[in-house]
């Protein structure tokens, strides 16, 4: 049976800001890389056989704190960044609800298509679970370790679960270096066998941008 780790990135400095990342290639902080070391700990433990990353910094300087512990090489998929999020990306949240109330609402209320040159919730969900289906062909019958952002690992796994937006809403955000464990079994299909595991237990955060 298959067995992916879909991980998000530990924390950044715009995290911390309530600030916009989208595909801003951004770095870990010191509280991210401390995360991204101890949650690099707990996942050594269950042997994984492959980790593919995103491409931006601090998805696959996460990533690399798991290389570390291994020894396994890290491939790279760029279909695993995060959501593009066009005019916003750099802005607060505050401030896109300032500046951009309507797209800001939109947003907020789970629409697909927002404006601002946004990338649609469809389109990001069909790319990163192309990637996650490809990743889990790293290794058959293995686990493998997938890191990547928290809108992305949301939508991403709702379209390989087959999941409706509305259902997708039910689930919290992931918090920074956090994952989702999914198996593939062999008559049922992909199954969610935990989320939103990790090293520590944190404060509940806001959606990821």
């Amino acid at each position: 049976m298959t067995r992916l780790l879909v991980w998000r990135h530990g924390n950044t400095d715009w995290n911390a800001g309530h600030r916009v990342q989208g595909q801003s290639d951004v770095p870990l902080n010191d509280v991210g890389r401390r995360q991204a070391a101890e949650a690099a700990a707990l996942l050594a433990r269950l042997r994984p056989d492959a980790i593919v990353s995103s491409d931006l910094r601090r998805a696959a300087d996460t990533a690399a704190a798991l290389a570390t512990v291994t020894g396994l090489p890290v491939s790279s998929d760029e279909r695993l960044r995060e959501r593009y999020f066009g005019a916003w990306q750099g802005l607060t949240t505050a401030e896109v609800a300032e500046r951009r109330p309507v797209e800001f609402a939109r947003w907020k209320a789970g629409e697909d298509v927002i404006g601002g040159d946004v990338e649609t919730l469809d389109d990001l969900g069909k790319r990163v679970c192309e990637a996650l289906q490809d990743a889990a062909r790293v290794a058959p019958g293995g686990t493998v370790v997938v890191a990547t952002h928290g809108a992305a690992a949301r939508q991403g796994i709702g379209h390989l679960l087959g999941w409706r937006q509305q259902e997708l809403r039910t689930l919290r955000a992931l918090q920074n270096c956090h994952w989702v464990e999914l198996a593939d079994d062999p008559v049922r299909g992909w199954q969610v066998v935990a989320y939103n595991v990790g090293a520590l237990a944190e404060r509940p955060v806001p959606p990821p941008v």
